[in-house]
């Protein structure tokens, strides 16, 4: 009886502290679940109310499911190196292991609020004394009549146990979980956020390598036109023309500028290959029987959806990430005002101890302390509260970093909005232009030949043709290259790990894809996090439009 009204005596100071220390109030200690420090809140954030295009008719602010955007260009190739590289590529693996890592740090966390320290103890030990120290005098026979007093050698045997248990009376150690909870959510959206950056990246250089062909095609088609003309000016000048001996190293010159600029393409075409083997997790070699040879640049769509600028706040990985981070480092507040408070622990040993191994287990070589303990920082020179204070400015930093990638996100689908109306208008004039410099050309070579033109007018003509086929080509990959620059800003593509695995053959060697069981990202106000196996993916809808809180 006497023991129990010791603990409630103890338990009414505790609390009384909590409510005095000038640090967290009673009624708030007691509404945030026996936890000091703030609950978190998602912070407001401003996001547009829509895009500025948003009237154009080639963009749609329907919502729709952007899980597999890649596959509005309908191409198969693409589709099977988006899958191979989703499967094997290196970086999404070690992303992968992050999130591994962030979850044993998790259970480490919730670890601590069961007792810190249990040990089990073990020794034996030989000691010898000296005999000609102040406690054990130089007695020449052995000691006289001190008896035990001058034992100078003796052995020792103990066994035993030790046991530490700081009880969780702040919230210290549930903040540190609320922590722990909120990075292995930044964890999964980092990695999601690598799967968004590999699947763009894999879909560019795709791009990239079409483009590059497609430019290598119209430098071939140039240089047959060229190396004709080049006959033509061989002929008049073997013909003894006049007029023909300047044409004949100027048709040669262009000629070689353009079968330099095929040797360039070739190179972009090889790099391009090797970037694509890198991607997918391979060493670089000859991609051929996956590309199945050359092809037209992936054409994009009529019109494209975008959503809302909020969906921005829910769906890109790079921004929940941010928010996750906001929320860890809230609970950092808690964990850094607890230690104003006193810790309160149970402490307690056990162990068996002799002199004589055959005494070990004897009830009269069992010996044990226990009983409760308290320890409170006092003195500290303000180091705790200054401690408190730059948690809490980091806390700020994070919330800017947050506000900050959400304003990014924006600009990057704006810039990308506005590059695939203006590249998809760009076509269309050079799609017209690229054919009246064909006509010219075929008229030139024609005129040239029979005479009624100097190859001067010819040349101007066949390096308009050139120069307005490549532009052409170069426009086709930059809007192909603005759908993908689009929904990678919208942060689509990282849904892919939430579907089966493919079906599709596999044409490479294929590593085991990364085990990550990881949520789709919450939204809402999220006090504390909740466990990553309890979200589901219907669980995720857009905020409201305007400010995001």
């Amino acid at each position: 009886m006497l023991r129990s009204k010791k603990w409630y005596v103890v338990g009414t100071l505790c609390v009384a502290l909590a409510g005095s220390s000038g640090c967290t109030p009673a009624k708030e200690y007691f509404h945030n679940g026996f936890k000091v420090g703030p609950n978190y809140k998602r912070p407001a954030a401003p996001v547009a109310d829509d895009w500025i295009d948003s009237q154009h008719p080639q963009i749609s602010t329907v919502p729709s499911d952007h899980r597999g955007w890649w596959r509005v260009f309908n191409d198969p190739v693409l589709e099977n190196l988006v899958q191979n590289a989703y499967r094997q590529n290196i970086t999404l693996r070690e992303a992968g292991f992050r999130v591994t890592e962030a979850r044993a740090l998790r259970g480490v966390a919730a670890g601590n609020l069961f007792p810190q320290t249990q040990q089990l103890l073990g020794e034996y030990t030989r000691t010898t004394r000296s005999t000609e120290t102040a406690t054990f005098p130089n007695l020449g026979g052995g000691g006289g009549g001190f008896g035990n007093l001058a034992l100078t050698e003796f052995s020792n045997w103990r066994v035993g146990s030790t046991l530490s248990w700081e009880l969780d009376f702040w919230g210290r150690y549930r903040r540190a979980i609320e922590s722990a909870d909120a990075r292995l959510d930044a964890s999964i959206e980092d990695f999601d956020d690598a799967l968004v950056i590999l699947i763009g990246e894999v879909s560019a250089t795709y791009i990239e390598l079409r483009t590059v062909e497609q430019r290598l095609a119209v430098a071939r088609q140039n240089a047959e036109l060229q190396t004709e003309s080049t006959r033509v000016a061989q002929a008049r000048l073997d013909a003894r023309a006049a007029e023909s001996e300047l044409d004949t190293p100027q048709a040669r010159a262009n000629l070689g500028n353009t079968l330099a600029a095929v040797e360039s393409f070739e190179i972009a075409r090889r790099q391009a290959t090797n970037r694509l083997s890198v991607l997918m997790g391979m060493p670089p070699h000859d991609l051929e029987y996956m590309l199945h040879g050359d092809a037209m640049i992936p054409a994009a769509p009529e019109i494209l959806s975008v959503g809302i600028p909020a969906e921005l706040v829910w769906r890109r990985p790079d921004v929940r990430r941010a928010e996750r981070l906001v929320a860890a480092q809230s609970a950092e507040i808690g964990v850094a005002t607890a230690e104003l408070y006193p810790h309160v622990s149970v402490n307690g040993t056990m162990a068996w101890e002799a002199g004589q191994f055959a005494d070990m287990f004897k009830s009269s070589a069992f010996g044990g302390t226990v009983g409760p303990g308290l320890r409170w920082n006092i003195l500290n020179y303000g180091r705790l509260l200054n401690n408190i204070e730059a948690v809490d400015a980091r806390f700020q930093q994070a919330v800017a970093a947050y506000q900050q990638a959400i304003l990014q996100a924006n600009e990057e689908a704006e810039n990308a909005i506005v590059a695939y109306i203006h590249y998809s208008d760009q076509i269309k004039v050079l799609e017209e232009s690229a054919s009246q410099a064909a006509e010219a050309e075929r008229v030139a070579q024609v005129k040239y030949r029979e005479g009624e033109i100097d190859f001067n007018r010819l040349f101007t003509v066949q390096q308009l043709l050139l120069s307005q086929q490549e532009a052409l080509a170069i426009a086709r990959g930059n809007s192909a290259q603005a759908v993908v620059d689009l929904y990678r800003a919208l942060g689509g593509g990282w849904e892919i790990r939430l579907d089966a695995p493919p079906t599709i053959a596999v044409n490479t060697m294929v590593l085991p894809p990364v085990p990550v069981d990881t949520p789709v990202p919450p939204t809402g106000d999220i006090v504390p996090p909740a466990p990553p196996e309890a979200r589901t993916e219907e669980q995720v809808t857009p905020p409201a439009q305007g400010v995001v809180q």
